[in-house]
């Protein structure tokens, strides 16, 4: 899948979990450990902008393949941070600003993995001589 596709569909896959994560949890509790689940993952109000915001990036930067490339490092990398941290973070700690649960971050780690792939990897321009 080339890279600017991947940002596109990611970006839309974003933005509609960022939306359905505020039919679940409404605008209450706002950020913190709560009992919202989207399927097996937490999510509160915060989650969710976070989601909105990064399918927002991804979709923005869908229309060239370096800006594609970029934003799709930059979001794997922040993934890969947010989906290490999250090993480590209780689920009911206050420290859990977003809700994050063990589901979340395995898919944090493969929203990580692909990002970086797509990023990194894939078709490139060469220079000539």
């Amino acid at each position: 899948m080339h890279v600017q596709r991947f940002a596109r569909v990611f970006g839309a896959v974003y933005l509609l979990v960022g939306l359905i994560g505020f039919v679940v949890t409404g605008f209450a509790d706002f950020a913190g450990p709560s009992d919202g689940k989207l399927l097996l993952f937490g999510v509160n109000p915060l989650h969710n902008i976070v989601h909105l915001a990064v399918g927002a990036l991804w979709l923005a930067s869908s229309r060239t393949e370096a800006s594609a490339r970029t934003v799709s490092i930059l979001i794997g990398a922040v993934y890969l941070v947010v989906g290490m941290l999250g090993l480590f973070i209780d689920s009911g700690s206050d420290l859990n600003l977003l809700n994050i649960n063990q589901p979340d971050n395995a898919l944090h780690l493969a929203s990580a993995a692909l990002g970086l792939y797509f990023g990194l990897a894939g078709r490139r321009t060469v220079a000539t001589a």
